[in-house]
């Protein structure tokens, strides 16, 4: 039996067996870490370290699940190919507004998904949507910071909560990166009547569908 060469992460278990509902078990590996960047980044950490240690590492790891999008960027049922993970919040609160961690000189807060990968991806997922993937440890609930968001990062097609955490996983473990997520419902207020939640897990289950074709 071969072993998969691809790791596929999740925050929680029914994004998982979304995921393993299109995926070739014998190329691709999936697993839910837990939610948000800390437990992501713990999570997929150790499943990169220990197919190293057991001489079977993992070609690439891609940080996948259901998030929010940008109205106007990113619709509702669709796939959100990252070409960036950004840890919006990463920073700090001053009283002239928020200052992210590059301007306090304590490293980065985007993460650059690997070229080569995202190539790939987009080739077998022409339908999705590239732009960059925000990480938050807060689900935006309020046209307000929606609207701030938006601003800040024009490039920006959705937010979710665990990207960021997989990307610093995977630059410590020198593996690919890249980020999936299936929009759920618009990043604005928060109204759980309008998600759309096994519509965008419908669509993972597609998108990991063609991830089988994927160069080996």
């Amino acid at each position: 039996m071969s072993t998969p060469d691809l790791l596929v992460v999740t925050a929680v278990a029914a994004e998982a067996d979304a995921v393993r509902a299109g995926a070739d078990p014998a190329r691709i590996r999936v697993e839910p870490v837990g939610v948000g960047p800390g437990a992501a980044a713990a999570g997929a950490a150790r499943l990169l370290a220990l197919a190293e240690a057991a001489d079977t590492p993992y070609r690439a790891v891609l940080s996948a699940g259901i998030g929010g999008g940008f109205p106007g960027r990113a619709a509702v049922g669709a796939t959100v190919l990252g070409v960036r993970a950004i840890a919006a919040d990463l920073g700090a609160e001053t009283a002239d507004g928020f200052l992210p961690v590059e301007q306090l000189g304590f490293g980065t807060s985007a993460i650059v998904a690997d070229e080569t990968l995202v190539k790939a991806l987009a080739a077998v997922l022409p339908e999705a949507v590239p732009g960059d993937v925000l990480t938050l440890g807060t689900v935006t609930g309020t046209a307000a910071t929606a609207a701030a968001l938006a601003a800040r990062f024009p490039d920006a097609a959705a937010e979710a909560m665990e990207g960021y955490g997989v990307a610093c996983a995977a630059a410590g473990a020198a593996t690919p990166f890249a980020e999936l997520r299936a929009i759920s419902n618009a990043v604005g207020p928060r109204d759980r009547q309008a998600w759309r939640i096994p519509e965008a897990l419908a669509a993972l289950t597609r998108a990991a569908r063609a991830l089988s074709g994927l160069p080996a």
